[in-house]
């Protein structure tokens, strides 16, 4: 019986130790793909990520990770055909890290609303009412499961900052969003790939773009 329990709890240590394995390499290649600056580099390590979330098909935040790096890479890629199909990988890959969290959470609501985003930003004239409600709605959802997540206010000052003036935008509009992302990303620690903390640079830098002359 002795002998039973000891096998029982060597194969339960093997399993944590296993569950464990993908986070390094999780950080790794998401901190590589952010600052990588040519997107045939993003390109790359977005691809790693994917593979990652085939790997660890049971962890909710390999494919969270791979459904992001899709949708940054929608924003910078010119074909627009192209960021499309992003996008439908990046709503593959949520709708994956949902079924495994079996609800969502304020960053699966929050990548909802990236996602409707970029949508939008592809065909603006034609896609704003459709895309531009969605994503509203999801960082609504967002903001009630919590209200202190730095990566709604960051969204939220991008669209302002690229909204026209004429429509109440531009950077004056924007810089308030940021400036709350900024003070909640300063509470927020980067110590677990598992749970989010992705933007405070980019926002740093839109926070710089903002104070400067028009």
């Amino acid at each position: 019986m002795k002998k039973i329990l000891l096998i029982g709890a060597m194969a339960m240590a093997v399993l944590a130790v296993k569950a464990q394995d993908y986070k390094p390499v999780l950080q790794k290649t998401f901190e590589t793909f952010v600052t990588a600056t040519e997107q045939d580099a993003k390109v790359e390590q977005s691809n790693k990520l994917s593979l990652i979330a085939k790997k660890w098909d049971g962890e909710w935040a390999t494919h969270y990770y791979a459904a992001l790096s899709k949708t940054m890479l929608s924003y910078t890629e010119k074909n627009a055909d192209k960021r499309d199909a992003y996008l439908d990988e990046a709503e593959k890959e949520r709708d994956a890290a949902v079924s495994l969290l079996k609800k969502e959470n304020d960053e699966t609501y929050v990548l909802a609303a990236m996602i409707a985003n970029a949508r939008m930003v592809i065909d603006g004239a034609n896609r704003w009412q459709k895309y531009g409600k969605i994503f509203s709605e999801n960082l609504e959802n967002a903001k009630e499961i919590n209200p202190d997540n730095p990566r709604m206010y960051y969204l939220q000052g991008t669209n302002k900052y690229y909204t026209p003036k004429a429509y109440g935008g531009g950077k004056k509009a924007a810089m308030p969003y940021f400036e709350k992302a900024q003070a909640l990303f300063a509470k927020e620690k980067d110590d677990d790939i598992t749970k989010p903390s992705w933007g405070k640079r980019i926002t740093e830098y839109y926070l710089g773009e903002c104070k400067k002359e028009d």
